[in-house]
């Protein structure tokens, strides 16, 4: 059991540093081809920080532990709106241009019923995994086609490897991701061990321990950019972040090994897109978020995971 714990830990912290080292090459480059701080934090941080979801769940599926991967997703997603906007918006206000959330919505509520359409029956299947991946294409495909320009700079990020040429950057990007594979390995080992040892639900092992853990990137990244005045990129990589978790995570995995649940899933997937849809009619309301709602979106946070540690559904 000890070692089941070192194992959490140990992968929380190696997670935690492959994302920093994934990010900071990503922003740079980012920044350095100028694009737009939606469309940095929709799919470069979008993508970098779904990258310990997309291993953790690939590892789990691989493992013969579904309900680990489709937890961590679902997990992540719920954490992703409640905990990190919720603790984002309470440090400082998010916004967003009014033309660009009604660009942004429609992508975001896609994957979401989607989510619902293809998982109700608690399984999803190699043919539906690939069309979440061609999900993924689209939305790529479509968010690059932002011209905007951008002047964003990151002169804190990763001072230690400040000035470097881009391609530093590259190799920081797959320093990045080796740790992150790392420490997905350890998360996915000690959290299903733990959850076997105690009778604990491995969905619920999922959905807490090591769907917080892969959105340590999200909440890293996500509150830098608002407190540096950027509401946009937080938000888009929440949007972003879901989405890849959806479409990739979820469609890479399916492809590969086909994902049958278990235990009764249907009351987690209304949960996860109620309260996406909760965040959108927040922020269409003032085109912002503020403490008021972080305080909410925290609360509904805290809400699932103690509702489902009391199996109240």
């Amino acid at each position: 059991m000890f070692l089941d714990i070192i194992f959490i830990l140990g992968g929380l912290l190696l997670l935690y540093y492959g994302g920093e080292l994934l990010i900071g090459g990503c922003l740079r480059i980012a920044q350095h081809y100028r694009v737009s701080p939606f469309v940095i934090g929709a799919t470069v941080m979008g993508f970098g920080t779904s990258a310990p979801e997309l291993a953790v769940s690939l590892l789990a599926a691989l493992e013969g532990s579904p309900e680990v991967a489709m937890g961590n997703v679902v997990g992540s997603n719920v954490a992703n709106v409640g905990l990190v906007l919720g603790l984002t918006a309470l440090l400082v206000p998010v916004t967003i241009d009014k033309v660009r959330f009604r660009l942004e919505t429609p992508p975001l509520l896609i994957a979401s019923f989607l989510l619902i359409l293809f998982v109700w029956d608690q399984k999803l299947v190699r043919w539906e995994g690939l069309l979440f991946l061609l999900g993924i294409g689209w939305y790529i495909l479509r968010a690059l086609k932002d011209e905007e320009d951008s002047l964003l700079q990151f002169e804190d990020e990763l001072k230690w490897f400040r000035g470097k040429p881009i391609a530093f950057q590259f190799i920081l990007i797959v320093m990045g991701l080796l740790l992150l594979v790392a420490g997905a390995r350890g998360m996915v080992l000690g959290g299903v061990n733990l959850a076997r040892n105690f009778g604990i639900s491995e969905w619920f092992i999922g959905i807490t321990i090591i769907a917080v853990g892969t959105s340590l990137p999200e909440i890293v990244s996500s509150t830098m950019s608002a407190l540096r005045g950027h509401g946009e990129m937080a938000l888009g990589n929440v949007f972003g972040s879901n989405i890849f978790n959806i479409f990739m995570v979820l469609g890479a995995t399916a492809s590969i090994d086909e994902l049958k649940i278990q235990e009764p899933i249907q009351a987690d997937l209304i949960f996860t897109t109620a309260l996406t849809c909760m965040l959108l009619i927040m922020i269409n309301m003032k085109h912002r978020l503020q403490k008021g709602g972080g305080v909410l979106l925290l609360a509904c946070y805290a809400f699932y995971v103690s509702a489902k540690g009391l199996n109240l559904f």
